[in-house]
């Protein structure tokens, strides 16, 4: 069973850029926190960004502030991170996470994935 569908992922020039969206066709996202993560192979699933439940609280890791923006309309059961500036380190697949803590930056502190998006920024 499908839960989050990611896309909006592909090939961007650098300086370049893309929103990626998250879709939750059959359920809400209800009042939990919402991320982003990417992995490159060989590492980590790292944080990208996280929002709370209304959109009012929003928190980035360091390497993508200023440059990304998450978002998300509960109405549409989908969220977005709009990149901008991107540069061939954020090339990575990028995966949505649903059912978070509020401030959450651990993939463990999300219950629900998507099965993500590939994002290719060539050198």
């Amino acid at each position: 069973q499908v839960q989050l569908v990611e896309s909006g992922g592909g090939l961007m020039q650098a300086g370049g850029s893309l929103r990626l969206s998250c879709s939750r066709p059959e359920r809400t996202f209800s009042t939990y926190a919402t991320g982003w993560f990417r992995q490159v192979p060989g590492k980590e699933r790292e944080f990208v960004a996280g929002i709370n439940w209304t959109g009012s609280n929003r928190w980035y890791a360091d390497f993508v502030k200023g440059r990304f923006t998450i978002s998300r309309d509960n109405t549409k059961r989908t969220m977005y991170l709009q990149m901008t500036a991107l540069k061939p380190e954020d090339t990575a697949v990028y995966y949505c996470a649903a059912d978070g803590y509020e401030g959450g930056r651990s993939s463990s502190d999300f219950a629900s994935w998507g099965q993500g998006t590939q994002v290719t920024v060539p050198s």
